[in-house]
């Protein structure tokens, strides 16, 4: 009779292969999982962002039942972010600003699950209670009842060096993106490219186009509003990739006179906040518009000029 030369279950390259199989499993579950929730329009939801590092962390653990749990979460995770990145392309800018969240979440697990397995009473305690917070905050988002405000406002204050009657004429002008964009832009956000279209009077309708990776697209701004010192631009349409991230309402450019070549602009910019958690994404977007309202500030500025 033949001997089975196969190692054991137990041994180094049967653990070998038991890791690579659940790693494998686990990764497949991901994607579809995001393919499901992309499908049922949720890829925005805490049930991405929350819920899938969750699942992806207690797949995980079965992998290396011998190591602390902690070092084998995060590590499958950080594998799987790695490889969603190079599979997403142009959607590697949502990956880079996941990433944290879903380590942190994947962290937080494994710290839990090795105090409990050292039998620590506060390490019991805290499974369960950390299994009904990833629960809850895996729903927001994800049924309108259950998320938090998403309609936000910047407001954006700067004092430039132009005649306060030049703005005007200068927000009429077809606008420009010469200028170097922030770095925080260049992660891979879409890039301005040019706007096709000027004017300020009421109706118009002005056109910003925007590039990312294969996915072009453009933002229409219609003028609402229009008087000496004001004018108000609301957003008509969009289909840019910004739209994955947040919904523009409407631009309202202030101004007044602070010399003879001096004024006081303000941008307020409104918009609706489409990516869950709130505590995670909502910091990151304020941010990043107020970059932008900062941006267009300077580049009517030289405009005017």
């Amino acid at each position: 009779m033949l001997e089975d030369d196969s190692p054991p279950p137990d041994s180094p390259p049967g653990q070998a292969r038991r890791n690579l199989t659940i790693l494998i499993l686990a990764l497949a579950a991901m994607s579809v999982l995001y393919r499901l929730l992309h499908f049922t329009g949720r890829d925005h939801t805490s049930l991405l962002f929350i819920g899938i590092p969750t699942a992806l962390a207690l797949v995980a653990i079965q992998s290396r039942p011998r190591q602390t749990a902690t070092g084998t979460i995060v590590r499958t995770i950080w594998i799987a972010l790695c490889m969603s990145g190079i599979l997403l392309n142009e959607g590697f800018v949502c990956i880079l600003f996941a990433s944290p969240l879903a380590l942190l979440i994947g962290f937080i697990i494994g710290k839990v699950i090795d105090a409990r397995r050292r039998n620590d009473r506060l390490g019991r305690q805290s499974m369960v209670l950390l299994g009904v917070a990833l629960g809850v905050s895996s729903l927001e988002g994800a049924m309108p009842t259950w998320s938090f405000p998403r309609e936000a406002t910047v407001t954006v204050t700067r004092d430039v060096d132009v005649a306060a009657d030049s703005i005007a004429p200068a927000l009429a002008r077809p606008m420009r993106f010469d200028r170097p964009l922030p770095r925080f832009f260049q992660l891979g956000f879409p890039t301005p490219r040019a706007e096709l279209t000027g004017g300020v009077d009421a109706g118009t309708v002005r056109t910003v186009q925007f590039t990312h990776g294969h996915h072009g697209g453009a933002l229409l701004l219609r003028v609402t509003e229009r008087d000496s010192s004001h004018v108000r631009f609301s957003a008509a349409g969009d289909d840019s990739y910004i739209i994955h991230w947040l919904s523009w309402r409407d631009v309202n450019v202030r101004w007044t006179p602070l010399g003879e070549n001096r004024a006081r602009v303000t941008w307020t910019l409104r918009y609706r906040r489409r990516l869950d958690p709130a505590w995670y994404f909502a910091p990151i977007e304020r941010y990043a518009v107020r970059l932008a309202g900062e941006y267009l500030i300077d580049a009517m500025a030289d405009r005017g000029r």
